[in-house]
């Protein structure tokens, strides 16, 4: 081979595309937010590769006892934090909410998706003549796992009682 070959050679040759792995959690409403990161990044670099790698966490198999007990938000966060600062998994998608204040340390927040509708719903059983928190009567109990949302509900709703709600959407 000649000098000029070997030149020819290296202009010719392109590098492998860069892959970059997603990791998120497996249930439902993580994949479907973990598929609309990966949409964007696609459309953002077409030239790179991307794939995603769902977890089921600790949050997710322990469904029974409350969140306050058995940590907290990092149940949901800490196994794929793991992987992440491993260098196993390139990035996290996350729920904002599932999120703990103060990230450990060699994380940091890169993005954060526009928001959207931020609405909570009350689910009623059917059959009650109740529409809203206001119509329910002193002592209803009001089922959540969000400490955060029993803390705004009980302030606008000091006659109401809460009890820990966990599972599925």
């Amino acid at each position: 081979m000649n000098l000029n070959s070997s030149s020819e050679l290296a202009l010719t040759q392109t590098p492998a595309p860069r892959r970059y792995t997603i990791g998120s959690r497996a249930s439902k409403l993580a994949t479907i937010q973990a598929e609309i990161v990966l949409d964007a990044l696609q459309k953002l670099h077409p030239e790179a590769i991307f794939n995603l790698e769902y977890m089921t966490t600790e949050g997710d198999k322990n469904q029974s006892q409350a969140l306050y007990l058995l940590g907290g938000k990092a149940l949901w966060t800490k196994e794929l934090e793991v992987e992440l600062l491993e260098g196993k998994i390139d990035l996290i998608v996350h729920s904002l909410k599932d999120v703990p204040t103060t990230l450990p340390p060699g994380c940091e927040l890169g993005a954060i998706l526009e928001r959207e509708e931020p609405g909570d719903c009350l689910v009623m059983k059917q059959g009650l003549e109740y529409k809203s928190l206001d119509e329910l009567p002193d002592g209803s109990v009001i089922g959540t796992s969000s400490v955060r949302r029993v803390a705004q509900l009980r302030r606008l709703y000091p006659k109401l009682q809460f009890a820990d709600v966990r599972g599925n959407l």
